[in-house]
């Protein structure tokens, strides 16, 4: 009887555990990569605000994994797709440019 108990018990964590998996690996990263004073007129609410000038220094600060998704933006695209290049020679697998601010905004 224990070891049917102990097993009940494992199965239930272990169901848990994976539950909880899609989670963590479906997180995205939304960096605001237009500058300090544009962000405060307006971004969207999950983002953080790393400049494109500064993300080979500041990235790490955010403490990524190399494979973590994410999704950049700035007020046309063009910044933003300069951070992915920079992003991507840094060894980032999984950066995309999402374009302008005021077209996510739009589609939201």
């Amino acid at each position: 009887m224990e070891m049917k108990a102990l097993f009940g018990k494992l199965l239930v964590i272990a169901s848990l555990s994976l539950a909880c998996l899609p989670v963590f690996a479906s997180e995205v990263v939304w960096i605001d990569v237009r500058s300090e004073a544009e962000y405060e007129k307006g971004h969207l609410s999950q983002a953080i605000n790393i400049p494109h000038t500064e993300i080979a220094e500041r990235i790490n600060a955010v403490s990524l994994e190399k494979d973590a998704e994410i999704k950049l933006y700035c007020g046309s695209g063009r910044r933003a797709g300069i951070a992915q290049e920079t992003l991507e020679g840094m060894g980032y697998t999984h950066v995309s440019n999402e374009g302008g601010y005021k077209d996510l905004v739009v589609d939201k």
